[in-house]
């Protein structure tokens, strides 16, 4: 329960307390998405077949609800991220930082999300999964097969509220050994709103 009692706290400080969120769980299949939900759910971390089908889940921590979408990632799952886009409030894209072969894949529907005016206001959490595994991505080399290179806009509290700047930020992490996305949830959750 400590994950849990940890996010409750970091949301009630940001004042997302009695706030709904739907957020979209994305990235190619064996990136991490569906062991990042169940983590976030009941803090097990359980061995998963590929997400055939979109599931969502409810989390409630404290007075929060947010209802996280995981699409899967198969090539034949990406065809109905589409259907999910109507009033989003973030997306959290996950790579497997190991899998470089499959930057170019990850970079095209990374692209094909960043450019789709339905998601033209929505901030993006990226997360470089799998840092466990040695010789996995460093942040600053998956910033650069992304296309990221200088188009992040800062892991403090960054105020965007004049500028036409998406919030957009890389955190890598390890969902396995629960460490590096909390950081990313606590900077995501500056933006839903």
């Amino acid at each position: 329960m400590f994950l849990v009692d940890w996010f409750y706290g970091i949301l009630v400080t940001l004042g997302l307390w009695q706030k709904e969120a739907k957020i979209l769980f994305l990235g190619l299949d064996n990136a991490g998405k569906t062991t990042l939900l169940h983590m976030l759910k009941d803090e097990k971390l359980v061995q998963h077949q590929p997400t055939q089908f979109p599931t969502s889940e409810e989390l409630c921590i404290g007075k929060i609800k947010f209802k996280a979408f995981d699409l899967g990632g198969h090539q034949i799952a990406r065809r109905v991220w589409k259907d999910y886009y109507t009033k989003v409030d973030a997306v959290i894209y996950l790579v497997d930082s190991y899998d470089k072969e499959r930057f170019p894949e990850a970079k095209r529907e990374l692209d094909a999300l960043l450019s789709d005016e339905a998601l033209a206001n929505v901030p993006f959490l990226i997360l470089g999964n799998k840092i466990d595994i040695p010789y996995a991505a460093s942040e600053d080399e998956l910033q650069y097969y992304m296309g990221l290179t200088n188009f992040t806009s800062g892991k403090g509290k960054v105020n965007l509220d004049d500028s036409n700047i998406r919030p957009l930020e890389v955190f890598m992490c390890s969902i396995v050994r629960k460490m590096g996305y909390g950081e990313g949830f606590t900077w995501l959750s500056q933006y839903i709103k």
